[in-house]
């Protein structure tokens, strides 16, 4: 199962000239609000073993922090200033790594005078992150605001989801099952061209080998069989299914768990259909049932969109469920809502409490939960991979087959504008977070063009 994990390297800096006392006390301030956001999710690295109070003072110290780091795999770093810092210091160890890099400094609370000298931490970030740019390092930053401040922790959160996602995407491994139906020229994507940028890996995982585990699952039974057989009955209305029908979309739920522990991949992307003749049911099911155990699962073999998925779930910090839907159709009576739907592969555990949920054949049929969405699809053009991504309200509109949600935007003109012109396909990922600003300042560190409605581009006539 998925679980976010990231190990912050945390490197207060000050200047050896200024107080250390004050500063030792700013990065108390520090440490104690950071060690409250995300405790299980986060492991903090401090260089209390190799700097007086933990806080790097001088250049001298560099190699030996960035030992440190390097022996614990961060996946990011965190630099608060204490006072106006050692931009030497800060580069020398920064620079040596490839990782998303926080930069942030409290407010002063009081000029010099005459009696004391103040932290001018402002102004040491200033100086600081010239020299960072000059050596090439990507840096995320939070306003020069109080640690204990509202501000100071969404932007702590948002930073660590960052992190999250860069982490997931430059280790992602897909499980490619199967090839893409022979119609969707749409879904096509160069895997070479993906490892190479990213370091994503897809692994081939054969259909029929697929097949045989399901008929191994089957003829054997068991106890685990039948335990997931009671679980989807006590969820969903089976009761258009057949119990060999039950039987076999428990075992391929089972046979994935399998393959994709042997194969180490988090994620997948399967030829849903027309190999769905080989399983003897549909897969959908199936798909949202990993879905929802925090390993998505990207339909009609989308390796983009399972990159998507990926991205959604480490911005989410794998709290909640992802969904991979069509744009579908206009709403029939809001001009600026849409119809998200698929035949049956949405997680359960975003269903609308309102909705019946029942299985025909081996698809989910129900309604997703009203609430705020972000929505968004990693693709590649011709020149370069983007990441397209907006906010949405879910609405109501008529029922429909399938699985589905109605959303509505701001301006859907645009947004239909920017998708058709966009190097984007029919295929949205969605999950109910505001990740808006997440997923921007990630592209930034995987060299992806963050695309949105605002972004100009080519116009409808």
């Amino acid at each position: 199962m998925y679980k976010a994990e990231i190990t912050l390297g945390v490197m207060p800096t000050r200047r050896g000239m200024l107080d250390l006392e004050t500063a030792a006390a700013e990065k108390e301030k520090c440490m104690a609000v950071i060690r409250e956001i995300h405790p299980d999710k986060v492991r903090l690295v401090d260089i209390d073993d190799i700097c007086v109070r933990g806080i790097i003072e001088s250049e001298s110290h560099a190699p030996a922090v960035a030992d440190k780091f390097a022996r614990e795999k961060v996946d990011a770093v965190f630099v608060p200033f204490c006072d106006f810092g050692e931009e030497g210091a800060v580069a020398d160890v920064v620079s040596k790594f490839r990782v998303p890099v926080l930069i942030w400094g409290s407010r002063d609370e009081a000029p010099n005078s005459p009696e004391k000298r103040g932290r001018d931490t402002q102004c040491g970030m200033f100086a600081a992150t010239k020299v960072l740019r000059r050596y090439g390092v990507t840096y995320s930053y939070i306003y020069n605001v109080p640690a204990d401040s509202e501000e100071f922790r969404k932007g702590f959160d948002r930073f660590l989801r960052v992190a999250c996602v860069v982490k997931d995407v430059r280790g992602l491994r897909i499980a490619k099952i199967g090839e893409r139906p022979s119609p969707f020229r749409s879904v096509m994507t160069n895997e070479a061209r993906l490892m190479q940028r990213f370091g994503i890996q897809t692994v081939a995982v054969a259909p029929v080998m697929l097949q045989m585990a399901v008929q191994k699952i089957v003829s054997e039974g068991g106890e685990e069989l039948k335990r997931q057989m009671e679980d989807i009955r006590g969820r969903m209305d089976c009761s258009a299914l057949k119990e060999e029908q039950l039987e076999r979309l428990a075992a391929l739920k089972l046979a994935m768990l399998a393959q994709m522990e042997k194969s180490s991949c988090t994620v997948a992307a399967i030829e849903c259909w027309p190999s769905g003749a080989l399983m003897q049911l549909p897969s959908c099911a199936m798909i949202g049932e990993l879905t929802d155990m925090g390993i998505p699962v990207a339909c009609e073999t989308d390796i983009n969109g399972a990159v998507t998925l990926a991205i959604l779930r480490a911005a989410m910090l794998g709290e909640g469920a992802q969904f991979l839907a069509d744009l579908t159709i206009r709403h029939p009576e809001n001009d600026n809502g849409e119809l998200l739907w698929h035949c049956g592969p949405f997680p359960y555990s975003l269903k609308s409490p309102e909705s019946k949920a029942c299985l025909a054949g081996g698809q989910q049929q129900f309604e997703l939960k009203q609430g705020h969405l972000t929505l968004c699809r990693f693709d590649d053009g011709e020149d370069d991979y983007y990441l397209f991504a907006g906010e949405a309200e879910t609405t109501t509109g008529p029922a429909t087959t399938g699985t589905y949600v109605w959303v509505e935007v701001k301006d859907w003109k645009a947004w239909e504008e920017k998708l058709m012109f966009g190097p984007y396909i029919h295929h949205l990922g969605g999950g109910y977070a505001s990740l808006y600003p997440v997923l921007r300042e990630a592209a930034r560190y995987l060299g992806l063009k963050f695309d949105t409605v605002e972004e100009e581009g080519a116009k409808c006539l």
